[in-house]
C-alpha cells in the first residue's frame, strides 16, 4: 500500500496528504484509487474463499468485482495513454468473473488489485499535466473523451464497484 507514512492509516487516503510524485491535478484520482485498496482490504478481512464466487440473486460475485476492478483500471489507463488494448487485456476482460489460476484466494485477488493500482499510481506520476485535455479514444467504437476523463473515470468506476462489493460481501455473509 502506497501512503504518506507521516499520517495515520485510520484516515481516508485523501486526508493523509498528497501522494508523492503525482501531479496536483491528478491527486484526486490517486486518492480514489488508493482508497479502493484500503476499502477492499477492510471489507474482505476474514472473508471466506468459499464465498468468493457466490452470485446473490444472480448478481455479480465478489470474485467478479475484484477481477473487474483490477482489469478496468488497467484498460482505462491504457486508453488514457492513447493506446488500444492488447490481446492479454482483451482475454482478461472475457474471463472476468471466472475463477482463474493465480487468483485462487481472497488474498491473491487483493494483491493483484494492489499491484494494478500501484502500476496506475506510477503511471500518474509520469503523466504530463499539459496533456490532460487531449482527446483520447475509448474502446472499439473509439468514443472521444479526454485523458483526464479516462483517468477520473477509472477512479470513479472503481469506487462504484467498491460500493457494490460491500453490499455483496454483506449479503453473502448473512445469507450463506
Amino acid at each position: 500500500m502506497i501512503q504518506n507514512k507521516s499520517t495515520p492509516a485510520t484516515l481516508e487516503v485523501w486526508q493523509r496528504g498528497p501522494i508523492e510524485g503525482v501531479p496536483s491535478l491528478l491527486q484526486p484520482v490517486a486518492h480514489a484509487l488508493l482508497q479502493t485498496v484500503d476499502d477492499v482490504a477492510r471489507f474482505l478481512h476474514g472473508f471466506e474463499v468459499e464465498k468468493l464466487w457466490i452470485r446473490p440473486a444472480g448478481m455479480a460475485s465478489v470474485g467478479f468485482h475484484l477481477q473487474h476492478m483490477a482489469g478496468v483500471v488497467d484498460r482505462l489507463f491504457t486508453y488514457a495513454d492513447g493506446q488500444p488494448l492488447n490481446g492479454d487485456q482483451l482475454a482478461f476482460l472475457k474471463q472476468e468473473g471466472i475463477p482463474r489460476p493465480g487468483l485462487e484466494t481472497v488474498e491473491d485477488h487483493i494483491r493483484y488489485l494492489e499491484r494494478q493500482i500501484g502500476y496506475a499510481i506510477d503511471r500518474l506520476r509520469t503523466t504530463d499535466h499539459t496533456t490532460l485535455t487531449e482527446t483520447r479514444l475509448l474502446g472499439r467504437q473509439k468514443i472521444p473523451t479526454t485523458q483526464l476523463g479516462l483517468l477520473f473515470h477509472a477512479a470513479e468506476h472503481l469506487q462504484r464497484h467498491v460500493g457494490q462489493l460491500l453490499v455483496t460481501v454483506k449479503w453473502v455473509q448473512l445469507v450463506n
